[in-house]
């Protein structure tokens, strides 16, 4: 299967020649600086929800997001197993309209702090469907996962997002592995384009800046295939 999480170990487990030196370099560069301004942007106070709450809250997102978060229709997202601290954050800013969808914006607007945190907390304890790469895209993805695109100033998402796509629950860098394709070259490309302007945004605009489409289908192939 496409992204198989042992391929991001054995990559730093090979003999590195001077531009995989180079290239790490670059990319644990960024990631410090990448910690720096996120945890600046999107400090927020913490509390634990209750998931069994959260289920009997979620009957509004089934419709879209299925019974156990693992959406049907790729073009919506997958958010079984996604960080709370992530799913919770973001629900914020859909239900305070500072991340505009027409579809979510009318379905949190009345929902305390209460209710998201026991949204995330129970779509947190959801277990993700496993998805396929894309087997023509493999290698390509593999590429910009893992060692980014030092010539274009493409960064590697290996370095917030992790060797598996586990992503980074303290510093609320989501889980992506598993995601559909087609969800998430829909985002890369809307954080290239600018379509995006909530707070700590700046941060992956940076890193699709210089996304090429093929680079993109590529790389959110990998992903879904990535466990």
């Amino acid at each position: 299967m496409g992204g198989r999480g042992g391929a991001g170990p054995a990559f730093f487990r090979r003999n590195r020649t001077s531009a995989d030196t180079d290239n790490m370099r670059f990319n644990m560069r960024f990631l410090a600086t990448t910690v720096l301004l996120w945890l600046a942007a999107c400090g927020f106070a913490w509390a634990q929800g209750d998931a069994a709450r959260g289920g009997e809250k979620a009957q509004v997102c089934v419709a879209c997001h299925g019974a156990d978060g693992n959406s049907t229709n790729p073009e919506w997202p997958k958010i079984a197993g996604q960080s709370a601290r992530y799913l919770f954050r973001h629900l914020q800013f859909f239900r305070d309209g500072q991340r505009v969808n027409p579809l979510m914006n009318p379905l949190v607007a009345g929902m305390s702090d209460a209710d998201l945190h026991d949204l995330a907390a129970y779509y947190e304890s959801m277990k993700v469907s496993p998805g396929a790469a894309d087997k023509n895209l493999i290698e390509t993805g593999r590429k910009i996962y893992q060692g980014g695109n030092p010539e274009s100033g493409v960064a590697a998402c290996i370095a917030c997002h992790g060797p598996r796509g586990n992503g980074n629950p303290a510093a609320v860098f989501p889980k992506l592995s598993h995601q559909h394709a087609l969800y998430t070259a829909n985002r890369l490309r809307n954080y290239r384009d600018g379509a995006y302007t909530y707070p700590g945004v700046e941060i992956m605009k940076s890193v699709s800046a210089a996304l090429s489409d093929e680079e993109i289908e590529a790389v959110a192939s990998y992903i879904q295939g990535l466990h």
